[in-house]
């Protein structure tokens, strides 16, 4: 018998070895898991996936069914789930554990009520990364007897999936060898249970990893404190960085420079902003709307873009209440009154505004447009002009209307029209809708839109006989190629007739077309550079930090992949999703710092609030940061670096130069092309645009005369075996293998991901915490290096998790572990308190050094370090006045 001591020890070796586990290996290669969204395996290969899977269930003629899906882990790889197809009126469980050191089981039940036939039947469908086929792994087999399929080779590295008894059907989607459909029901669903066991088996360097919720420690949330977050205050004071600039615009309209963006009086502009979306525009009081304004600088917001506002699904929107209005050719003058004292407030507090023409309006019959009829109908008759605007001119007119109508709207608080108040920093004509990628596809023959395909296809055959092009492979949008030469070309004219129009009401600053987003490939960029700046929209998910460059894409690596050479560089939606990610308090930081490296223009975070801001029943959301711990803990911190420029720019420029061939002809993505992922790990990343006969108007990019030049999109620049990355100015550092990333700069020094266990030693400060996943940054508020600053911010980041239904407020997982800071001597550390006031918390100080120690059992996500007294620090935008600097 082992001595009850002896057992709790060896029992906490465990539980230490399961928890420090993924810190490890999990980005380092390849790992199986089951994915906590439907319980099913899912395979990755240094953070990004190589088999993805999903339940599909079809009745007749492949009517996609629904599984509704309930998971729930049990204990350390051991889980539990539970379906309904009401539909095909069936249940479906399992029980799901891991058998051995490479091997998962599950144990499925299906129960039927009734009897259904002529079904096109259904089960799961695998997803392999075809890009993986080439070399060792080959496309995937097929087991026998419809028992299932393995991937790989029985000598190295081999995945099996295996169903015993066999399936109703185990098959390639036809033509199709990166899909396996494997079906528990075909043809029929007979009433009773049917039972199955399905095994997962991994060989050779393919680890069986935990799932995310194990990862960062299966504590129940509800054990943690609640945030105190106060929606009128902000826990920081940042408004500083605003003093020298109020009102927004008095260094006149903001203009387009080369690659950068510059005030009229040729002093840089470095926007770090956020978006205003919605009901948070139309349904926030105008006192909320004020304190909102100083709140939004406190935190250090000096852009706010100002979306949705003509979204049918908004009510009121921009035209007023959809379900009362009869057309959108007039804008509504109480709605126009809201907008027009957010920017007043703004502008107050030398916040600039981005303002969309175009986002997801939606046409209505009485609007008048040509081929109304075809156009596809949502609730209430409505139509989306999304890919029908670059054909059909009655929509082009009704957008000019409305461009006309806003932006020569005279807003009464300042006494000046939108394209006349150079508070305004940029206009964007059209939000996430291109031709070249997703919405060319929308104007095609199988379409069922006769009217516009046939101009569509009248254009096509023009520019390809105009450029000696099979006209069969120019109108088929879908393939590279011919086809994205001519849609570069026509989404490119309506674009620079609606550039002309905007120019002609007055229209000063910088113009964005539209976005390169949604998995956009480089041969959407050059329509985009008729604008004055390169848009862009991206969207990563938990994990960032330990994407491996060498075969996985990020978040950050799609923002680089619209820096296009010699065009500023703006981002009007970052973030990651689906709500809550567990890391999303590192994000912040990881977007400040490499876009502070890579020398981008203008970031906005999506999104601040889409709900009114002030009333009752406040939402836990993806799109609602200003009520959210996880994201609001960094957010400062990620300002603050990236307004000052703590990091410097890059001093190396490496540049990807296709061929026209090159970029024409196939679909490059930071998804397929190591140059991209690689390049931005050590300096700065653009992409130049080559002389393209077919396109004269496309301008060819100067290369920078020092800049390492590339045209192999596949050429990594880092070792095969690397497993970190350092930039060449020395100040980031990404560890993809432990999940490590930090930031070492005189004024800024900050570690985030899986530093839990870890001794981080930066310049100034040693960081050691037991929390898994956290971030800690120290920054000077006085532009002195930390060493030196009598005025310190501490940042403190963890996971935060919703109450039931997302609701606030939420629960917020403290921080364990010590800071040791050095310092001068005589400062006090204080924390947020009640009521605004700031608490004095202890700190011991010893050979020039403080040592902070954080107890797990407080959620307090920022701490000071300064001189004084417990003077209130957080921002009361309810009565302040203008903030001054710390």
């Amino acid at each position: 018998m082992i001595p009850l001591l002896r057992r709790s020890r060896i029992l906490l070796a465990l539980l230490l070895f399961f928890a420090i586990w993924p810190l490890r290996t999990w980005a380092s290669g390849w790992v199986a898991s089951v994915d906590e969204r439907n319980g099913l395996p899912t395979l990755m290969r240094g953070g990004s996936p190589a088999v993805t899977t999903t339940f599909s269930f079809f009745g007749r003629s492949w009517d996609w069914t629904y599984l509704q899906t309930e998971f729930k882990t049990n204990g350390p790889y051991r889980y539990t789930l539970a379906g309904k197809n009401t539909a095909l009126d069936f249940d479906l469980n399992a029980q799901i554990q891991k058998q051995g050191p490479q091997s998962l089981t599950w144990k499925f039940a299906l129960d039927a009520r009734s009897m259904k036939s002529d079904l096109s039947g259904g089960g799961i469908v695998f997803n392999f990364d075809p890009s993986l086929f080439a070399g060792e792994m080959g496309p995937p087999t097929l087991l026998p007897d419809n028992s299932g399929w393995s991937w790989g080779n029985a000598q190295g590295r081999r995945i099996e999936m295996r169903f015993e008894p066999a399936l109703a059907g185990v098959y390639f989607e036809p033509g199709d060898k990166s899909e396996v459909r494997a079906f528990f029901y075909k043809n029929t669903i007979k009433p009773g249970r049917q039972e199955f066991t399905a095994t997962l088996s991994v060989s050779g360097d393919v680890a069986i990893g935990p799932t995310s919720s194990e990862r960062f420690g299966l504590t129940d949330p509800k054990s943690w404190p609640t945030d105190k977050l106060d929606w009128k205050t902000s826990p920081v004071d940042l408004s500083f960085l605003n003093a020298e600039e109020k009102p927004a615009g008095k260094r006149g309209f903001v203009k387009a420079s080369g690659e950068q963006l510059l005030f009229a009086d040729n002093t840089p502009a470095r926007f770090w902003g956020t978006n205003l979306s919605a009901y948070t525009l139309f349904g926030t009081p105008d006192d909320a709307i004020k304190q909102q304004a100083k709140r939004l600088s406190a935190l250090g917001f000096n852009l706010v873009r100002l979306h949705h506002h003509d979204s049918p699904w908004v009510l009121p929107n921009i035209f007023g209440d959809s379900r009362i209005t009869r057309s959108t050719q007039e804008l509504s003058p109480q709605s126009l009154k809201k907008i027009d004292w957010w920017i007043k407030c703004l502008k107050d507090e030398g916040i600039y505004v981005w303002l969309d023409m175009h986002v997801q309006r939606a046409l209505l019959e009485k609007d008048n447009i040509y081929g109304f009829d075809e156009l596809p109908k949502e609730e209430q008759n409505f139509a989306y002009l999304k890919g029908y605007a670059y054909v059909n001119l009655t929509i082009q007119k009704a957008m000019k209307r409305f461009t006309e109508d806003y932006l020569t709207h005279v807003n009464p608080y300042t006494g000046l029209a939108y394209k006349d108040d150079p508070a305004v920093a940029a206009v964007l004509i059209t939000n996430e809708n291109d031709l070249t990628h997703h919405f060319g596809n929308a104007l095609l023959p199988d379409k069922n839109v006769p009217k516009h395909n046939s101009v569509y296809m009248a254009e096509a055959k023009a520019f390809a006989n105009q450029h000696n092009l099979s006209a069969d492979q120019t109108w088929r949008s879908w393939e590279p190629g011919p086809s994205k030469l001519f849609l570069n070309d026509l989404e490119r004219r309506f674009n620079v007739d609606m550039i002309e129009h905007l120019r002609g009401l007055g229209v000063k600053v910088p113009i964005a077309t539209t976005s390169t987003w949604g998995g956009n490939s480089l041969n959407s960029l050059p329509a985009l550079t008729v604008g004055d700046v390169i848009d862009v929209h991206s969207y990563g998910g938990a994990g960032q930090i330990e994407k491996n460059p060498l075969y996985s894409d990020g978040i950050v690596n799609w923002i680089a992949a619209g820096q296009v050479a010699g065009k500023p560089l703006t981002v009007t939606e970052w973030n990651n999703e689906p709500f809550p990610t567990p890391d999303r308090h590192s994000l912040p930081l990881y977007i400040a710092g490499t876009a502070s490296h890579q020398g981008w223009d203008a970031l906005m975070q999506y999104a601040y609030s889409q709900e009114p801001l002030g009333g009752e029943g406040m939402s836990a959301s993806n799109w609602h940061a200003y009520n959210d711990p996880a994201m609001l803990a960094t957010l400062p911190a990620a300002a603050l670096l990236y307004r000052r420029a703590d990091v410097r720019e890059a001093t190396t420029t490496y540049v990807f130069a296709p061929t026209p061939g090159t970029l024409f002809n196939q679909m490059i993505t930071p998804a397929n092309s190591a140059l991209l992922r690689t390049a931005m790990e050590k300096g700065k990343l653009e992409i130049a645009m080559p002389q393209t006969p077919e396109l004269p108007w496309l301008q060819q990019s100067v290369i920078p005369s020092n800049a390492q030049v590339f045209h192999d999109p596949g050429q990594s620049l880092l070792d095969a075996n690397a497993n970190e990355s350092t930039t060449d100015t020395g100040e980031l550092k990404r560890n993809w293998k432990q999940g490590v990333y930090t930031i070492n700069t005189p004024r800024t020094q900050a570690a985030t991901g899986w530093i839990g266990g870890e001794s981080i030693s930066l310049g100034n400060i040693q960081v050691q915490v037991k929390t898994l996943n956290a971030s800690v940054v120290v920054q000077s508020l006085d532009e002195a290096p930390l060493g030196r600053s009598q005025n310190l911010m501490i940042s403190l980041g963890a996971r935060a998790i919703p109450q039931d239904n997302d609701k606030t407020p939420f629960y917020v997982e403290p921080l364990e572990g010590t800071l040791t800071l050095q310092a001068p001597q005589g400062l006090t550390l204080f924390t947020q308190g009640i009521m605004g006031q700031m608490k004095k918390l202890p700190a011991t100080y010893a050979d020039g050094h403080y040592k902070i120690k954080f107890d797990g059992l407080q959620a307090s996500n920022w701490l000071f370090l300064r001189k004084g007294d417990a003077k209130s620090n957080p921002v009361d935008t309810a009565s302040s006045p203008s903030s001054t600097r710390q």
